[in-house]
């Protein structure tokens, strides 16, 4: 994937995104986006991008599986993790939701998660110890708590829904303080171009609104010349 495309995904956040798919797409109604609010735990930390890397968790009672399977799993989990090809992000749906108690989040997994080149993650499950993350690694959680609970895999690499959106592994996410979406791969290619074409439009109304002077009238034909510029 191109490099330049991927720094600049990480320049812009997801509401940028979402408009510049439908500038790519020709039409409104693009709908693969996050319906519920997400908390950062870094909201200063850029946006987040790359293919899904996918697993679905439970904390709320002890698993009903032998101790030796839950761990096979675990294991296999950070394998998948770990060979995830760049850029890559991971998707954790926990299966409480929604009353999620178990924090699957914390120092020790950003850290290791950061150290496999994972960028973040996605989750609608519960984060923890907000002063020791690692570094620069974003999480995007449903809520804040302080136990792990009984917190244990259940699956990975499969498709899931988190925030009312579904997603299968692979998908590439772009995601932020705002949410997540998903991005067409076929609008990748052309997705430079729809980001300056929206921001340049964008800036027909938002330049004269921040100068000294500014009415109705003006109002009016920078609109005119926005919609213009958007045809």
């Amino acid at each position: 994937m191109d490099q330049n495309l991927i720094d600049l995904l990480k320049r812009v956040d997801t509401p940028t995104v979402c408009n510049a798919i439908e500038v790519a797409q020709g039409r409104r109604g693009f709908d693969r986006f996050t319906r519920q609010t997400v908390l950062s735990a870094d909201p200063q930390l850029p946006a987040i991008f790359g293919r899904a890397r996918t697993a679905r968790i439970r904390a709320v009672a002890p698993p009903n599986e032998a101790a030796e399977v839950i761990r096979e799993r675990r294991m296999a989990y950070y394998k998948y993790m770990a060979e995830a090809p760049s850029p890559a992000l991971t998707v954790i749906e926990d299966l409480d939701w929604p009353d999620c108690i178990g924090a699957f989040w914390g120092e020790i997994n950003t850290t290791v998660h950061k150290g496999f080149g994972v960028s973040g993650v996605l989750t609608n499950g519960v984060m923890r110890d907000l002063g020791d993350l690692a570094p620069a690694f974003q999480v995007l959680a449903g809520s804040v708590g302080p136990s792990h609970g009984f917190v244990h895999v259940v699956d990975y690499d499969q498709p899931l829904e988190v925030f009312g959106l579904e997603i299968r592994p692979g998908d590439f996410i772009h995601a932020d303080r705002h949410g997540a979406v998903v991005v067409p791969e076929d609008v990748l290619p052309g997705l430079s171009g729809a980001i300056a074409k929206m921001q340049a439009s964008e800036a027909l109304i938002l330049e004269p609104a921040r100068m000294p002077g500014f009415d109705f009238a003006k109002f009016e034909e920078a609109w005119a010349a926005f919609e213009k510029a958007r045809v």
